[in-house]
């Protein structure tokens, strides 16, 4: 069986910095919904479709392409006194984006005098993302996976 239009795909990934250093990598098997429902990034989409069980893809992702480029406007200095709780740098928290009110995942940055630098950026905005995915499995989407546009089942993402 290829990769087609509502295949479910199953695969092992490995994505790498532009030093080629290992930053994310599969435990268990992902499974995405083909066929542009944004299950995975548009390029890797590309690479992988008419590939069967066994292929491997090998796509480099500019930033705009993976996880954007890096937004100034995203980078806010807060006083320390506004947090609940003692800041740290790689702590994450969630707060309302101010303009469209969308909950959005803020990172501590820096903190210094007081103050704290937080980062509503993805940690890798503004990389190029070297992404190597290996098929595992392919089958045709049910009709529920149809019509909630992402794939179910014991390795997805989207309980």
């Amino acid at each position: 069986m290829k990769i087609a239009k509502n295949s479910v795909v199953m695969l092992d990934y490995e994505m790498f910095n532009a030093d080629n250093q290992l930053i994310d990598k599969t435990e268990e098997p992902i499974s995405y919904l083909h066929g542009g429902y944004d299950g995975i990034f548009p390029l890797v989409e590309e690479q992988l479709h008419d590939k069967e069980v066994g292929d491997v893809v090998d796509v480099t992702l500019a930033p705009d392409d993976a996880f954007g480029e890096q937004e100034e406007d995203l980078i806010r200095i807060e006083p320390l006194d506004v947090f609940p709780v003692e800041v740290e740098v790689g702590m994450m928290f969630e707060a309302d984006d101010p303009e469209t009110g969308e909950v959005m995942v803020y990172r501590i940055t820096d903190v210094a005098d007081g103050k704290a630098v937080v980062d509503g950026n993805h940690p890798l905005a503004g990389q190029r993302i070297r992404f190597i995915a290996t098929v595992k499995d392919i089958r045709p989407a049910t009709a529920e996976e149809l019509e909630h546009g992402h794939a179910h089942g014991a390795h997805d993402h989207h309980h």
